[in-house]
């Protein structure tokens, strides 16, 4: 089998790539991305001399391009979106642009070169913010509360309307929040990591209170491996980690297994329409597909940590921005 996976230099796709390549040692990976200030090539480095893999400089809002990329390809996974909350807050339009036309144009192209199975990769932020008690289901109604999680229920909900209306042969995933290798720091676990090892404060929103349900990254691509090869077109698929934490546990647990001072925390004003609970119950992939978490949450946030101090390099030339000199060709 042979995919296109858009947005496989950013976080979860990268990891998925290795992932699949890995498990999958006879199938094939395009990997289409624009390379925004998420998309980090550095990501997939091993990969470049594998004859499996192929990356492509692109755009899935350029049709035409990517209807080129599609013409011998058998199924697409869409992990490219426009993903920071605080970003789609000061500004939607990128948002708006890639999220939403990105991905009708990508189900547009997909649906006219008869693509066996498009996967939409998306979030649980769809869902807005959770009571005290509850959790996220298949049914749960959609009230996205940014402009993000807004982009992202609509491009679930053009998802929706492909299968329904030319029995396009979509699924749609909704993940909570993922941490791990490669992730992009500006985001939780990995900002609050390599702002300790800098001895530099962790910014906490509000009271800290807010929960998270977190899922191993590598959990969330077997899920998504899973759903690519035994889910049934037209359903939705919540994939979670069965971990609700507040952010001030993190943030605690990180300074801890640091041996880094609390001092470093640093309470900050919340951003708007901040949530304040997430939750999700995966009972029916596990039911239906089998799939279940493999990793347990202290262990995976200990090789998270480790990771992150074992690749200074990386994270060191993000925050300095030299990871943006990197020359594309292809």
């Amino acid at each position: 089998m042979k995919l296109l996976v858009t947005g496989g230099a950013g976080f979860i796709g990268s990891n998925f790539i290795r992932y699949y390549l890995k498990e999958n040692p006879n199938d094939s990976i395009v990997n289409l991305d624009k390379l925004t200030y998420a998309g980090n090539l550095e990501n997939l480095k091993g990969l470049e001399r594998d004859k499996r893999y192929k990356f492509t400089h692109g755009d899935i809002t350029d049709f035409n391009f990517v209807d080129s990329l599609l013409k011998d390809v058998d199924a697409v996974i869409n992990f490219a979106a426009e993903s920071h909350v605080d970003r789609s807050i000061d500004d939607p339009s990128p948002f708006l642009n890639t999220n939403i036309i990105g991905t009708q144009l990508l189900l547009e192209s997909s649906r006219r070169n008869k693509i066996h199975r498009f996967i939409q990769v998306s979030t649980d932020e769809v869902y807005g913010s959770l009571e005290p008690i509850g959790l996220f289901t298949e049914r749960t109604a959609l009230r996205p509360n940014s402009p993000y999680a807004a982009s992202k229920a609509s491009a679930d909900l053009l998802t929706r309307a492909y299968f329904k209306t030319y029995n396009f042969p979509a699924i749609i995933t909704r993940c909570s929040n993922n941490y791990g290798p490669y992730q992009f720091p500006e985001k939780l676990i990995p900002l609050f990591v390599t702002n300790a090892l800098m001895d530099e404060p962790l910014p906490v929103y509000g009271d800290g209170l807010n929960i998270r349900d977190w899922l191993y990254v590598e959990d969330h691509c077997s899920a998504i491996d899973i759903v690519l090869k035994k889910g049934k077109e037209g359903e939705i698929y919540n994939i979670g980690g069965n971990t609700e934490k507040k952010n001030i546990e993190i943030t605690d647990k990180i300074l801890n297994i640091l041996k880094k001072p609390l001092t470093l925390k640093k309470f900050v004003k919340d951003r708007p329409g901040h949530d304040r609970r997430y939750a999700i119950d995966s009972t029916k992939i596990k039911m239906e597909l089998g799939w279940e978490p493999k990793y347990q949450f202290e262990d995976a946030l200990r090789k998270t940590i480790q990771w992150y101090i074992d690749n200074k390099e990386w994270w060191e030339r993000i925050k300095s921005g030299e990871y943006r000199k990197i020359v594309v060709s292809g």
